[in-house]
């Protein structure tokens, strides 16, 4: 229940927010941190997020086994080199490569990388020289990383090779990048379809992360349609078993490099696919603000649990005597302590992290020093989630309008924005659009026998008349109603020769398979009506 008496209203005070950004701050310093540091949050699930995670642009980390062509992919939407970059059929990339841009290009190692404190990745130090050693920012001018950065990773091994340990915990940090990007991008390639344990691990480490995931079949123009079709399915089996969600993942597929196709018999499909990956990744920075407000809710929502996770286990210890065998005991016994949380404050299962993997993280914990329930911190993040969240949601909104034409630009982006190499430019509809003559004129004396037959009065045919006709295409109601008032350029209520003819080939357009028009396209107004317009 919302009340707004002059206690609440001092309190309220403060969290005016000028800008999402500064609002996910605050709340996170002021409400949510206190109780992560209590309960040591930070320990058991994901260290503390810093200024530099709320103020990044979007990232988009790309996963894959070895020669799937995650740096090709990057280089493709980029159009350019990027430093550190190396290309081959082996297992070639080695490190992790965040490309980011920068006004001069160069390299920065790792080590160096974790203590900038306008990068947001500080908090890496955590997993040692192991993996800082194999972790660098490449920096560049480039259009497209002006709104987005990119997380190029290691060749998840396959085989032998997964023996040889990478001196780090490999899942671990993808599952840290995965909590902080906007999207993952799994890449398989159409000849390596087998998902090796490592692999396994990894995609299961993204568990939480299904809505930010999407997966692309790559190198799809070195196969037959037939083949594709039957390595599609092969995929999206793999993928069933190891992504337990009843949503279907959505998979693009296509040759995301700037060479010719082998067997171009899926142009089309690939141009279709490509298109509309570039438009998911294009809404990114439009969609950066919401993203890290949900994933502030989530992260919140853990942090609750979990302070009631510890302060359960704090309340069963003994004051004195018995005190491991009793830790012993309530980690086997956790499952039911869960249970007993989600009765008594109404949580949802969901909401609780992994059983296993929180006994592992709890039997290196002394019990006896965890703290016990703190109503005032718990209460401050409930405050946080019913009332400030909801006017940081509109300042999302606000902030939204301001700017609507926030979206990636440059490299591959611009290759097809325009022009005739545009995706669906000349089809369909656009059919005709740079030719001289009226392109419904090629069928017009086809129409023009259908139109005599229909008994026009004044060289018009009325709306029944018209409509016998036009339902002989099969097509919905709401479709023909479409195509009648795109036809009726005069909106007299009849149609002329022209009119007929025009609505018969938007009847074929549409049975083709092809979208109609919001609006009719200045090359298909018939030509008796371009003066009217």
């Amino acid at each position: 229940m919302f009340t707004w008496s002059n206690k609440e209203g001092k309190k309220k005070d403060p969290e005016l927010f000028q800008t999402v950004s500064d609002g996910l701050k605050r709340l996170y310093r002021t409400k949510l941190f206190p109780l992560e540091d209590t309960y040591r949050f930070h320990d058991f699930h994901s260290p503390a997020l810093e200024d530099a995670d709320f103020d990044n642009k979007p990232m988009v980390l790309l996963v894959g086994q070895y020669s799937t062509g995650k740096t090709t992919f990057i280089r493709h939407i980029m159009e350019q080199d990027f430093p550190g970059m190396r290309i081959g059929p082996e297992p070639t990339t080695d490190s992790f490569i965040a490309v980011m841009h920068g006004d001069q290009e160069g390299i920065v190692p790792g080590n160096a990388l974790v203590v900038d404190p306008k990068k947001p990745f500080r908090k890496l130090n955590a997993f040692g020289n192991a993996f800082l050693n194999r972790f660098m920012c490449a920096q560049m001018p480039n259009p497209v990383l002006e709104s987005i950065s990119i997380i190029d990773t290691p060749g998840i091994l396959s085989g032998e090779k997964q023996r040889i340990s990478r001196g780090y915990d490999f899942a671990a940090v993808l599952e840290w990048f995965a909590e902080r990007v906007d999207r993952i991008i799994l890449l398989f390639d159409a000849h390596k379809l087998d998902i090796s344990d490592e692999f396994s691990e990894v995609i299961r480490a993204l568990k939480n992360h299904e809505d930010k995931m999407r997966v692309v079949l790559n190198k799809a123009d070195q196969i037959g349609t037939q083949q594709l079709m039957r390595v599609y399915g092969a995929l999206m089996w793999s993928l069933g078993k190891i992504i337990n969600t009843p949503e279907v993942v959505r998979v693009y597929i296509g040759s995301f490099w700037a060479q010719p196709l082998l067997v171009p018999d899926n142009r089309k499909l690939f141009e279709a696919e490509e298109q509309d990956l570039f438009r998911d990744i294009q809404s990114l920075p439009r969609n950066a603000a919401l993203r890290k407000l949900n994933d502030l809710i989530k992260r919140a929502r853990l942090a609750k649990v979990h302070a009631y996770i510890i302060s359960s286990l704090k309340k069963e210890m003994p004051s004195v005597f018995g005190k491991e065998n009793k830790k012993k005991e309530l980690i086997n016994n956790l499952g039911e302590i869960y249970q007993k949380i989600e009765k008594e404050h109404q949580i949802s299962p969901g909401d609780f992290p992994k059983l296993s993997k929180m006994q592992e993280l709890l039997a290196g914990h002394d019990f006896t020093k965890f703290p016990s329930m703190k109503p005032k911190l718990l209460d401050a993040v409930e405050d946080m989630l019913a009332n400030d969240i909801a006017k940081l949601m509109t300042l999302v909104r606000q902030e939204e309008a301001a700017m609507p034409s926030q979206a990636v630009k440059g490299g591959a982006f611009e290759g097809t924005a325009n022009g005739p190499f545009g995706h669906g430019y000349g089809e369909g509809a656009g059919e005709g659009i740079d030719e001289l003559e009226w392109i419904v004129a090629r069928d017009k004396p086809k129409y023009d026998e259908i139109f005599y037959t229909l008994s026009p009065v004044n060289g018009k045919v009325s709306g029944a008349m018209a409509k016998k006709e036009m339902v002989k295409s099969k097509l919905p109601n709401t479709v023909l109603g479409k195509i009648w008032k795109l036809a009726d350029v005069d909106k007299d209520g009849f149609l002329d020769d022209e009119e007929f003819a025009l609505a018969n080939h938007l009847i074929k357009v549409k049975l083709e398979g092809h979208e109609l028009p919001t609006e009719l396209p200045d090359h298909l107004v018939p030509p008796s009506k371009r003066g009217q317009q």
